[in-house]
């Protein structure tokens, strides 16, 4: 991906049991299991469905709603 940014919008905790077929192919995998084969790291207790986009080159360069005022106040 070229020097763009990847964007969060949700991060939720689900269960192992929540991750169907569906969901498996809606996130580019053939299967449930081709999935946890790649996403799975130690001991697997926690799981969290992480929701992004990609941002193209010059898309960030403006800030948006999500920077608040007091960021934008550098201390002096």
């Amino acid at each position: 991906m070229d020097e763009g940014h990847i964007v969060v919008d949700s991060i939720v905790p689900i269960r192992i049991a929540d991750i169907t077929h569906d969901l498996a192919r809606e996130s580019g995998f053939s299967s449930v299991k081709d999935l946890l084969q790649t996403a799975k790291h130690g001991s697997g207790e926690k799981v969290y469905l992480i929701r992004f986009h990609y941002l193209p080159p010059g898309c960030w360069d403006v800030p948006g709603p999500l920077v608040s005022a007091k960021a934008k106040k550098r201390p002096r």
